[in-house]
């Protein structure tokens, strides 16, 4: 019930956003007539056109996504048609009749004043096909969904409760007009010329719509910004799971809770199936973890040295692979990842997240300590408290029976990109670049799922960045689709991490990286050079910066030399 109200909100919030106000004037010029047989209808069928489109955007791939681009260039011939005929009653005679006979009929200028349902619900459909691509964070997370988990009724009564949410907004817009409307005509006497200027707007907005202005100017110049808003909603229905206390020595631990099933696995990695049951008498650390994952990576050297510390002592280690990307999902991708990364004890591919909302898990890492009775007995979200860690690690060990546990403490490494991060308190947050949980993009509006030539301001401030270039931006990456393109980001942190991948046909991709308009030098990451050269040849997290001294701001600016790259977020230490 949360999730229906949270995007029911998400559609009302939805007319807020600046790409919205060129559509507005094709609503208004229906302001004045019947709401039951204008208005609910064009209502309805934007709304269903809405969630048929955003269905699509999110499950059907690529071949959606021109449909959608398609369905946009009819949908602008329409409206322009609807424009004319307010314009000129006699082209609305002229352009009207052939739609008369099909019951399409668009204007109130065709063959007398008779209201017709089936053209207000086409001016609904043509208005649901402008309206998708004008998305919040509440509709990118459904999209983002839908993507991960795959076609399901549940994903269509989301999209289209937003939809509702969205014409509903749009119905007191349209009331409040039609009285403002009706006023002006009746204390004016100038409803020919009010109806005039209505088709002057609509002409005006198809060709904002046409010429792109409504994803770049018109964000620049709006009063107002849903993301914000929307974003409170998502966190006042969804809060996050509160820390976890730290165990004080000799009190006694809380049950939090019995081990969830292991059964909605997909695959398993350095193990046959492991069981709740088969696990009995052991003690259980559930590392919740994806390998293109920053922080789950800097841990690693603690988990992979208990797994090794206390394998003969009672131990048993479950790495939990959650993918955050898509890319995650293929299992050669992760069996590749865990070679790599020298993971030797079990892997769980969760693809479906059946074991993470088992555990009603939020974090990547986090990790969860099991007894020997199969309790869950603590938890640990984040990087840090390895000691603590460890330490509640040989208790639980020593309550189930084990003696002569070997002493000290597993120690990091300080080596490459498992190294700990560093202590800045003003290093730059993880930043995605798919539109879904984008922040601080500086360059106007990013246009969604279309191809799209951006240009980078000349200047950017702390945390900002930017594309430049012809990119197509999905709602988890940007793809660049020609070569020479730029991703430009105002950081700070010693080190500087981008989760990048070759187009589909795998075709390794050069690159280069400039720091302040530089060679990199002594500050390059293990994934380039001194010159800042370097190649992306697999779906990972590459490591680009790495400042020898301090962690201060710069400006960073990494060229990609053929085409067909993604990038997925930036993440830093």
């Amino acid at each position: 019930m949360i999730i229906l109200i949270l995007a029911f909100l998400g559609g009302v919030l939805t007319i807020l956003s600046p790409c919205i106000l060129p559509v507005l004037p094709f609503v208004f010029a229906r302001s004045d007539r019947p709401f039951a047989r204008n208005g609910l209808p064009m209502l309805l069928g934007m709304a269903i056109t809405f969630a048929a489109v955003a269905t699509l955007a999110a499950l059907g791939g690529g071949w959606a996504v021109h449909a959608n681009q398609y369905g946009r260039i009819v949908a602008l011939v329409v409206l322009a048609f609807l424009g004319l005929t307010l314009l000129s009653t006699h082209l609305a005679e002229w352009i009207t009749r052939p739609f008369v006979a099909l019951g399409n009929k668009l204007s109130q200028g065709s063959s007398g004043n008779e209201d017709s349902i089936w053209s207000a619900a086409g001016l609904g459909v043509a208005t649901g096909l402008l309206w998708a691509p004008c998305a919040g964070p509440i509709l990118g997370l459904l999209l983002t969904a839908a993507a991960l988990n795959g076609a399901s009724v549940q994903t269509t009564l989301l999209l289209l409760i937003y939809a509702l949410g969205a014409a509903t907004s749009l119905g007191v817009a349209l009331l409040i007009g039609g009285k403002v409307f009706a006023l002006m005509k009746r204390s004016l006497g100038a409803g020919e010329w009010v109806r005039r200027g209505l088709g002057v707007l609509v002409l005006a907005g198809v060709a904002a719509i046409a010429l792109g202005v409504d994803t770049g100017w018109l964000t620049r110049v709006s009063l107002t910004s849903t993301g914000g808003i929307e974003q409170k909603l998502i966190n006042a229905v969804s809060p996050p799971q509160a820390p976890e206390s730290v165990p004080q020595a000799g009190a006694a631990l809380p049950v939090e809770g019995q081990m969830p099933s292991l059964a909605g696995a997909t695959q398993w990695i350095n193990s046959p199936p492991l069981t709740t049951e088969s696990l009995r008498g052991k003690v259980v650390l559930v590392d919740f973890w994806t390998y293109s994952c920053i922080n789950c990576i800097r841990s690693l050297p603690y988990v992979r040295g208990w797994a090794d510390k206390y394998k003969d002592h009672g131990l048993v280690v479950i790495g939990v692979h959650a993918p955050e990307f898509a890319f995650e999902k293929d299992p050669a991708n992760v069996a590749k990842a865990v070679k790599d990364l020298g993971v030797d004890y079990p892997v769980a591919l969760d693809d479906n997240y059946a074991i993470w909302q088992g555990f009603h898990n939020q974090y990547w890492p986090a990790h969860y300590f099991v007894d020997a009775e199969g309790q869950i007995r603590h938890h640990h979200f984040g990087e840090g408290g390895y000691a603590e860690s460890e330490d509640l690690l040989r208790r639980l060990l020593t309550e189930a029976g084990q003696k002569n546990l070997p002493g000290g403490y597993v120690s990091g490494t300080q080596q490459g990109v498992e190294a700990a991060a560093s202590r800045s308190a003003t290093v730059s947050p993880e930043t995605y670049v798919g539109y879904a949980r984008a922040l601080n993009f500086a360059g106007g509006k990013v246009a969604h799922d279309d191809a799209w030539d951006y240009r980078a301001p000349d200047t950017l401030t702390s945390n900002q960045w930017s594309l430049d270039g012809r990119w197509t931006v999905h709602a988890e990456n940007a793809q660049l689709d020609k070569a020479g393109g730029h991703v430009v980001y105002r950081f700070r942190g010693r080190d500087l991490h981008l989760v990048l991948g070759p187009a589909a046909d795998g075709k390794p991709i050069r690159f280069r990286v400039h720091i302040d308009g530089k060679a990199p030098g002594a500050d390059h990451g293990m994934d380039t050079d001194a010159d800042g050269n370097g190649v992306i040849d697999a779906q990972r997290l590459y490591q680009l910066v790495r400042q020898a001294g301090g962690s201060g701001e710069r400006l960073f600016d990494i060229e990609f030399l053929d085409p067909g790259v993604q990038a997925y977020a930036f993440t830093f230490g």
